[in-house]
């Protein structure tokens, strides 16, 4: 598994006005937002909206606003991605609820909730001793980390992201995957283990 392309020097490219690298910058987060959502509608919306398209409505959002965007760093990126991504599902509950009125509290709530999701899938490969520059880094690793879950097993996956993402206890993820405790607990143990695999083959 790797990269197809460094994200800084596109992000640098497209700051330039280069519209194909800002398309396969945004290319390199579309599995880590579809991630992302897919824990969203599956906590708030039960499955009424479509992950790829909640992406592609966020893509589109960022090539329009792209000029607005002030930082330089693959963090910076992600971090206003994941604010746009928070604005477009906060945009969906309030169609789903009935609401018209803006909603800066479930906005805020939301991109909270996406932060917390991704270091929630970056806490399983964390060393134990891991120092707070390499910890700093894990968001970003969650980018590959999304992409390498998409490799592994349904089952493997299903059991990371329900435990690292949607921070289930394993009786809770056994319920919802409808398997023993102890069945689940494998699943989790062996998908971590193909994920740490994985991150170490890649460059």
């Amino acid at each position: 598994m790797s990269r197809t392309a460094e994200p800084e020097p596109l992000l640098r490219l497209a700051r330039n006005g280069n519209e194909d690298a800002l398309g396969r910058l945004l290319e390199l987060y579309g599995r880590y937002l579809a991630l992302l959502a897919r824990v969203q509608i599956g906590q708030r919306l039960q499955g009424k909206v479509d992950p790829a398209d909640l992406v592609q409505e966020t893509f589109l959002e960022a090539h329009r606003s792209f000029s607005r965007f002030q930082g330089t760093s693959e963090g910076q990126f992600l971090q206003w991605l994941r604010q746009i991504l928070a604005n477009r599902l906060a945009t969906l509950l309030r169609h789903y609820l009935g609401t018209k009125r803006r909603d800066v509290r479930l906005e805020h709530e939301i991109a909270d909730e996406l932060d917390r999701s991704t270091m929630g899938l970056g806490h399983a490969l964390r060393a134990p001793q891991s120092s707070p520059s390499q910890q700093a880094s894990r968001r970003e690793q969650a980018v590959l980390l999304a992409d390498a879950l998409s490799s592994l097993p349904d089952d493997y996956r299903e059991a990371i992201v329900l435990r690292q993402m949607e921070g289930l206890t394993f009786p809770q993820v056994a319920e919802r995957m409808s398997r023993s405790v102890d069945s689940v607990e494998k699943l989790w143990l062996r998908g971590v283990a193909q994920l740490r695999r994985l991150l170490e083959e890649s460059p």
